[in-house]
C-alpha cells in the first residue's frame, strides 16, 4: 500500500531529526547482501552504538536538501548508518564492507557537511578516540618511565659490585 504524503512528509521530518541529532551518517549500498548479512550489519551498528536505517532515496535526498546538501548521488538500496561519533559508523561499514563485498560505502555527511567516498574510508582508517589517547600517554609517559629506568640502572649496577665484592 502507498504511503501518502502526511506519511512522507514525517519520514522526512524524522530524516531531517536523525540527520541533525547525529555528529556522523555513513549511506552504504547493500544491493547483494543477503537478509542474514544485512541482519549482521544491523547487530554490528547495534553493538557499536549505531542507529542503522533503511528509507527510500527519493526521501532521503529530500532530507538532505533540506539540510543543504545537494551532491550526494545515492544508487542501488541505502543503508544509512547514524552515529554521535565521528569516526564509528564509518569503520563499522569499513569493516563489514571488508568481509562482505556485496556492501559499498556511497558517501556520507559528517558533522552537517558532505564527505565524499574516498573522505569515509580515510576515517575509517583513523584510529579510535581510545587508541589516539593510549598513544598520547604513552608519549607522555615515555620520558619518565626512562628517567626510572635510568635511576634503577645505577642502583642495579651498585648491587651488582657488591655482591661481586661479597662473593670475592
Amino acid at each position: 500500500m502507498p504511503k501518502t504524503k502526511e506519511q512522507k512528509k514525517h519520514q522526512i521530518d524524522k530524516l531531517i531529526k536523525k540527520l541533525q541529532d547525529n555528529k556522523s551518517v555513513v549511506f552504504a549500498n547493500y544491493n547483494g547482501l543477503k537478509v542474514k548479512e544485512t541482519e549482521a550489519l544491523r547487530a554490528k551498528c547495534r553493538e557499536n552504538a549505531l542507529d542503522c536505517g533503511m528509507a527510500k532515496k527519493n526521501l532521503l535526498r529530500l532530507a538532505l536538501k533540506n539540510l543543504g546538501i545537494e551532491n550526494i548521488e545515492l544508487e542501488g538500496e541505502v543503508i544509512a548508518l547514524f552515529g554521535n561519533d565521528e569516526v564509528a559508523p564509518a569503520k563499522t561499514a569499513a569493516e563489514f564492507a571488508k568481509k562482505h563485498e556485496a556492501l559499498k560505502i556511497i558517501a556520507g555527511v559528517v558533522d552537517g557537511k558532505f564527505a565524499t567516498q574516498k573522505e569515509i574510508v580515510a576515517l575509517a582508517k583513523l584510529p579510535s578516540r581510545e587508541e589516539l589517547l593510549a598513544k598520547m600517554v604513552g608519549s607522555i609517559n615515555a620520558p619518565i618511565s626512562g628517567f626510572v629506568n635510568v635511576l634503577a640502572g645505577n642502583i642495579r649496577n651498585l648491587v651488582y659490585v657488591l655482591n661481586a665484592i661479597k662473593s670475592k
